[in-house]
């Protein structure tokens, strides 16, 4: 039992199809943001306005000295 419990362990090749899976996700999103730039407009603008209000929250919960 504790044999098959330490070679479950050892065994990396679900990693190796995750890994894979996450470099085919980030070309599709490349190949998308090259091809169809518009497409990123409206997620920098989330980005920004998101970071915005962090920046508005964190100056009213704490006071400048």
């Amino acid at each position: 039992m504790l044999n098959a419990i330490a070679r479950f362990i050892r065994d990396e090749e679900g990693a190796t199809a995750i890994e894979y899976g996450v470099i085919a996700g980030l070309i599709t999103i490349l190949l998308v943001v090259l091809f169809n730039p518009a497409a990123t407009t409206g997620f920098a603008g989330a980005i920004k306005s998101l970071f915005t209000n962090l920046s508005t929250q964190l100056t009213k919960a704490v006071p400048a000295s």
